[in-house]
């Protein structure tokens, strides 16, 4: 039984790795980052880009010279093979991305759109249907304005502000209010209605559309990319797993066969 590591006076054995791994949680993880491994591995940078990569590594990790380099690898027991896929992994899996997934974006970006689409609202939540009423006819007649109502009467931290909260995307609010928000005009408050434990006075002050600039595109790569990283995980089963060995060529073909 081959010893592979150790780790103060504890030594690990080849075949206890798997175990561990499994023990702490880190089990999906190694799976992730090998399925990314064998998904990039075929992509290929061009010399500015890849100078491009290890200038940012040498500047985020502080390194000035080449003693500095062999230093920080020898902390960390990696070779300049290890160095390579470390300093190129993050381009060439934003490659692979805008490869992969890169034409669908716009249909992608319609299907989300309506999450992704943001609001600013004033918002006063109590739990007495009576007082809210009352409340919501005080602001609709102009007795009191809704700054004021808000600051005296809500529950909620949005008293602080007068009620008024966001821009936040509709995917933050109670699934009740963004439906509230997205389907009626700024400016139009809305009579008292039951959100969950609370009952609302709402009014949407400004709608703000999404738009695919760089921001949302680079976001949307990346849910895309998380959703197949899920699916390929989904698929390593704990049956499979537990007759890989991980220090093996039989590790590398079976997780690469999940990753295609």
């Amino acid at each position: 039984m081959a010893s592979v590591l150790q780790v103060g006076n504890r030594i690990i054995s080849n075949d206890q790795i798997f175990s561990l791994l499994k023990q702490y949680g880190m089990l999906p993880q190694l799976v992730r980052e090998i399925i990314i491994e064998s998904a990039i591995a075929n992509m290929a940078l061009s010399v500015e880009d890849n100078t491009k990569a290890y200038k940012q590594f040498y500047q985020g990790n502080q390194l000035s010279s080449d003693a500095d380099l062999q230093a920080w690898l020898a902390a960390r027991s990696l070779s300049q093979e290890h160095l390579d896929y470390l300093v190129t992994r993050n381009l060439k899996l934003e490659k692979f991305k805008e490869d992969t997934w890169g034409n669908q974006l716009e249909s992608y970006f319609v299907q989300r759109k309506s999450k992704l689409d943001k609001v600013i609202y004033s918002l006063i939540r109590i739990t007495d249907i009576g007082i809210a009423q009352e409340l919501y006819f005080r602001i609709q007649e102009g007795e009191q304005s809704f700054d004021e109502v808000a600051r005296e009467y809500s529950q909620g931290q949005e008293a602080n502000t007068g009620g008024l909260l966001g821009p936040v995307e509709l995917s933050v609010p109670h699934p009740t209010l963004a439906n509230l928000l997205a389907s009626n005009p700024p400016g139009r408050l809305l009579p008292p209605t039951r959100v969950g434990e609370w009952i609302v006075i709402v009014r949407l002050e400004k709608f703000i559309p999404a738009q695919l600039d760089e921001q949302i595109k680079l976001r949307l790569l990346n849910e895309l990319l998380e959703n197949w990283l899920q699916t390929q995980l989904k698929n390593f089963s704990t049956q499979e797993a537990s007759s890989v060995t991980i220090d093996s060529e039989q590790t590398r073909e079976s997780i690469d066969d999940y990753a295609k």
